[in-house]
């Protein structure tokens, strides 16, 4: 059964909101697994140990095959870590952890105000991230003449491919990396192009990120 298609967060990224004086710093990190999401919890929290709050909010997985976890930290209940793991939800993201990290300022902002706060800080960072896939995808070897190197720099991306080495010998050999489901196309292209003399070498499989443009 293939793996369920969704978006990760593509590095760490951080936003900051103030509300009547008081701090919030909200950071969203990309995490595989609850060990990973609560040691950046942890992260966050000795990073700040005079905050008043560190409401966390993090989803594992992700598509209809996840599972999710929140908290106040002390907040009323339901004004903050609720109101942070659903914008995650709403952001279709999976495998994201998010910290809202918060300096109190003085001023008391009520159920309706926290929840608004979190809320906003939390959107802050989600719209702030690059988006990443979990794909999995071929390293191939192609070594070929000198005089089909811009065609074939043309090729490649036509089929999501990304070259990643050129070296320059003999003839040239090229390391390129394609989704699985995009290297049969480039493989038949590659053949019309040499009149079938040509055909690239799988040397690896394995799952990287990559980035997506926002949808």
């Amino acid at each position: 059964m293939p793996n369920p298609v969704y978006d990760i967060p593509a590095a760490e990224t951080r936003a900051e909101l103030e509300v009547l004086k008081s701090q919030f710093i909200a950071a969203l990190a990309p995490v595989f697994s609850n060990e990973e999401a609560r040691a950046f919890i942890k992260r966050i929290r000795d990073e700040f140990p005079d905050a008043s709050h560190h409401v966390p909010a993090y989803i594992i997985g992700g598509g209809n095959s996840f599972s999710e976890y929140c908290s106040d930290d002390g907040e009323p209940q339901g004004t903050a870590g609720r109101p942070a793991l659903t914008v995650l939800r709403g952001s279709g993201l999976g495998d994201a952890a998010l910290v809202v990290t918060r300096y109190f300022g003085g001023t008391l902002l009520g159920t309706g105000g926290l929840v608004r706060a979190y809320t906003e800080a939390a959107q802050l960072a989600v719209n702030a991230a690059r988006r990443a896939r979990r794909v999995q995808v071929h390293t191939v070897l192609l070594a070929i003449p000198y005089n089909l190197l811009e065609r074939i720099r043309l090729i490649a991306p036509r089929h999501n491919g990304e070259i990643l080495d050129e070296e320059f010998a003999a003839d040239i050999t090229l390391s390129l990396r394609f989704p699985i489901d995009s290297l049969g196309g480039f493989q038949h292209e590659l053949q019309e192009l040499s009149a079938g003399k040509l055909q690239a070498e799988i040397i690896e499989t394995r799952e990287v990120l990559i980035a997506v443009s926002p949808g």
